[in-house]
């Protein structure tokens, strides 16, 4: 795929013009008869509309500007270029020109986003490929230039990596192999990767991370990505943390196979994001010093695996009650929260597909929040959630939700009682942290078994595009 800035508009091209206004119309090549055809439909408020010209197609996308948020005009547009990228997979165009006046040129960005966002396609297991895909997209409008054009593919590039990564089943993708595909993205897009074995975790007390592995016959990894620039923000640090559950079984308290099991190879989502992130920002060369770790094993009722009521001793000398074996995802991460501290973070952000919990709550809409961080640094989260349709919706830390957390036997529980299940996920991790700190649910935007417009099927790279608008925006920002 290939995305060029345009000095001048091609009128033999397949093109695609944002914008329905005469002065947008009069950019285009177009007859008294295909004018008044391209009127009918816009006073019916279609806001797709299809030349074939048998030899070149030409389609007309606009949106009604008055009265809308512009972040809602945005996802409106991204929505509108999926539409699009169906018909031109229908038409088996393989290159495109976008155009737009000086007024849709900002939105115009938008549209290229849901367009790019619309093509990918997970096809290392297909026998059968395509036959033919959309391979180039030309771009002329006021004020884009190629460097932009540019920051948004590497962007995009994040986001797919991504989804390879969770779409990769877990006969390919173990502990090991997920680190050697970061190391792998990691001298492509130019940031460190240093991956810990068996012996270096036993040897930092990584008790979290050992003990879910216990019932694998696979060695587990922890993943240290660091992406430290000369011209790096001075006095920060941001350290992503994610989960890196490349199966999850549920261990001996076993999950179900149907619309559960099934689809565990997205339980590393999290490792992903931070991957996909770390390799936007650094393809893209933000200045900011940013701190991937990700711990990652596979979840599996072994001989040797943990069971219920077992106790176990964290780095921090906290002990722990283990009353379900499915609820690992806390355990590893505890883990990664805690060596984290030594990076003397500015904020940690850690992304998981931790509970059912959330995605019961909130559905694909959204990912849950809570955390310990500043209401500036929610607040730029939030904003960036909705700028990028990744949206927040944040759950309270209250101390009555430890409650739920205490053990007869040990300090705390791995789980609490029925209700309230993703707030007390995140009310554990709390114990391992010190500093600023965000967690951020994603089981329920991570995988989608049935696509969404331009997400899905299967991976979405959820987390990617907010964390990245969010950190770009950390290099000039005050917030604490």
């Amino acid at each position: 795929m290939v995305l060029i800035q345009n000095q001048e508009i091609l009128s033999f091209s397949n093109q695609i013009l944002l914008g329905a206004n005469p002065e947008d119309l009069s950019l285009l090549t177009l007859s008294e008869k295909e004018i008044a055809y391209i009127n009918q439909k816009i006073s019916q408020k279609i806001n797709l509309i299809h030349l074939n010209r048998l030899d070149t197609h030409i389609f007309i996308v606009w949106e009604d500007l008055q009265n809308k948020e512009a972040y809602k005009i945005q996802e409106n547009y991204r929505s509108r270029a999926f539409e699009t990228f169906q018909l031109l997979e229908k038409e088996r165009i393989e290159n495109i020109q976008l155009i737009s006046t000086e007024e849709n040129s900002g939105f115009l960005l938008d549209f290229t986003e849901g367009l790019l966002l619309s093509t990918y396609k997970f096809l290392k297991y297909k026998t059968e490929k395509p036959k033919s895909e959309l391979k180039e997209i030309g771009v002329f409008a006021p004020g884009i230039t190629q460097n932009r054009l540019d920051e948004l593919f590497n962007l995009i590039q994040g986001n797919f990596q991504c989804r390879n990564l969770v779409n990769e089943p877990v006969l390919y993708l173990t502990a090991e192999k997920l680190s050697e595909e970061i190391e792998g993205l990691g001298k492509e897009a130019g940031f460190n990767v240093e991956v810990f074995h068996k012996a270096k975790i036993e040897s930092l007390g990584m008790v979290g991370l050992l003990t879910v592995n216990k019932g694998s016959v696979d060695p587990p990894t922890f993943t240290v990505l660091e992406y430290k620039p000369e011209n790096a923000a001075p006095g920060k640090t941001f350290v992503l943390v994610g989960k890196g559950v490349v199966f999850d079984t549920g261990g001996l308290s076993l999950k179900p196979t149907p619309a559960s099991m099934d689809f565990m190879k997205c339980d590393m989502a999290g490792g992903a994001a931070v991957a996909g992130t770390i390799y936007a920002l650094a393809k893209n060369k933000v200045p900011l010093h940013v701190v991937g770790l990700i711990p990652a094993t596979d979840n599996r009722p072994g001989g040797n695996a943990i069971t219920p009521c077992d106790v176990i001793t964290m780095m921090n000398g906290k002990t722990v009650e283990i009353l379900n074996t499915d609820a690992e995802g806390r355990l590893i991460l505890a883990d990664a929260l805690l060596y984290a501290k030594r990076y003397h973070p500015t904020l940690v952000i850690d992304l998981a597909t931790l509970t059912g919990a959330a995605a019961m709550a909130i559905g694909k809409e959204a990912m849950v929040m809570m955390g310990t961080a500043s209401e500036a640094f929610k607040m730029e989260l939030r904003q960036s959630g909705a700028y990028t349709h990744e949206r927040l919706v944040e759950f309270p830390l209250w101390e009555e939700y430890a409650e739920q957390l205490k053990s007869d036997i040990a300090d705390i529980s791995n789980i609490g009682k029925l209700n309230a299940g993703a707030i007390t996920a995140g009310k554990f991790l709390e114990y391992f942290t010190d500093y600023p700190w965000i967690h951020l649910d994603i089981a329920g935007t991570a995988f989608l078994n049935t696509a969404d417009k331009y997400r899905g099927p299967q991976g979405t790279g959820s987390g990617v595009r907010c964390l990245y608008h969010f950190l770009k925006k950390q290099v000039n920002s005050s917030a604490e």
